[in-house]
Order: structure tokens, then sequence, then C-alpha cells
């Protein structure tokens, strides 16, 4: 099976579905990782574009850990737009990885890239199979499943299925860690610990199932449905 995660900035799929991924590289599935932005903001220190090819190295290692592709957009990090010209490139990428499942940001998500990404990636799991719409990349054959990411920190989100992560945790630790600038971002910004902060986030969804460690998602409630639950490691 090919899965594709689509996060708005570096490290947002490692966050929310790391685990899950892991999972799916174990089982055999070819993953891919799409970055929207190039989070050339995430630094106190660094130019913006110091920061974004930290971050797109940073990426690739993390994606390496699992063998996942990476497709990187290289939009603007904070100013993601829903445009005709987006939308066309999201069509495109998604048509490369030709998924099919796809994991994407919620609607509810706290950060606007978050919630602008999963909207176009939502918007753009059927036009991907409409060959009139060209593109460099030929149209897919049928409709990915989606599935909804848990929210950063659980806020606003309901759960409809977990995945169990604990065999695979400390994978999803290393992925992380990759992730060293934004590490540092955050421990200037928030005050924020890292990988304590989604140990957190993960021992909490864990709890709900009677794991040490989970991941939480929905399905996409939109016609058709073309999947479910049985699509998850």
């Amino acid at each position: 099976m090919r899965v594709l995660a689509i996060g708005a900035h570096p490290d947002d799929v490692e966050i929310l579905c790391g685990g899950t991924l892991a999972k799916c590289a174990l089982r055999g599935d070819k993953v891919t990782i799409m970055i929207a932005t190039n989070g050339n903001v995430g630094s106190a220190k660094l130019t913006k574009n110091e920061i974004a090819s930290v971050r797109r190295k940073e990426a690739e290692a993390s994606a390496g850990i699992i063998g996942a592709d990476l497709i990187w957009m290289d939009y603007d990090d904070e100013f993601l737009f829903h445009d005709r010209e987006t939308r066309m490139a999201f069509i495109n990428a998604i048509r490369r990885a030709n998924p099919d499942v796809m994991f994407v940001h919620g609607s509810s998500d706290y950060h606007p890239d978050h919630r602008i990404c999963g909207e176009i990636a939502a918007d753009c799991r059927i036009p991907v199979t409409v060959p009139l719409i060209l593109t460099e990349y030929p149209a897919m054959a049928r409709i990915p499943h989606v599935f909804i990411m848990d929210n950063l920190g659980g806020i606003g989100f309901e759960p409809e299925f977990y995945v169990d992560i604990s065999d695979v945790y400390d994978t999803k630790c290393r992925m992380l860690r990759s992730h060293e600038s934004q590490d540092a971002w955050l421990q200037y910004q928030y005050s924020m610990d890292y990988v304590t902060f989604v140990a957190k986030s993960s021992a909490i969804r864990g709890m709900a199932i009677g794991t040490e460690h989970a991941e939480a998602f929905r399905s996409l409630p939109m016609y058709p449905v073309v999947g479910g639950p049985s699509l998850l490691p």
C-alpha cells in the first residue's frame, strides 16, 4: 500500500503520525512525507534561507529513518494560502506519491498553515483522479482514503481510531530529534521541551486504549468514503 502524510511544516507529521508511519513502513508500505512549507521563520538566529536549508536537511534525515520519500513543496512558513496555483501544486505532488491513504491536518487545529494545508489536501483528493486536470504527473486511478491527524496537544479533536505506537515509540522520537533546529526554536518561543511534550500527548492517547503510547485519527467525513480503520497499521 502507498501512504502519504501531508504536513504543513517540517516535523508536523512526526509529531502527529510519526509512529503510525513507522508501523506502515515496517509492514512494507511505501511511505511518502510531503511538507508544504519550508520552516523559514523558525529561528531566532539564522536567516530565512539558512533555516529553510537546515530544516530541509533535518526533514530528509527524519524521513530516512523509516525509508520514506520526501516531497518538499517550499512554500513560505506562516503564509500558506489556498489559491489555484497552490492547489495545482498539491494535485501534482499527491499524484507523484499516488497514495492509497493520506494523512492530513484537521480543520480545527491551532495553526493557520495546518488548517489550510489540510483543507487543500482534502479538496485535492478527487481532482487528483480527473484526467483533464493536467499536471506533470498523470491522474491517479482511484480516490485515496483520507485520515485526519490529531490536533497539536489533542485540543478540539475527538478521535475515532487509535494506533498503538508503543513498539515504535523510540523510532518516532528518533525522527523528532532529527529536527534539532525546531527543538531549539520551541525552547526559545514556548519554553517547550520538544520530545517531552510529544510524549505527554501520545501517553494521553495511549491511556484511551490501555497502551503506553498511541496516535489518534478520524476519517474525513465526506463523500465518497473509500476506506476505513482496516487501512491503519
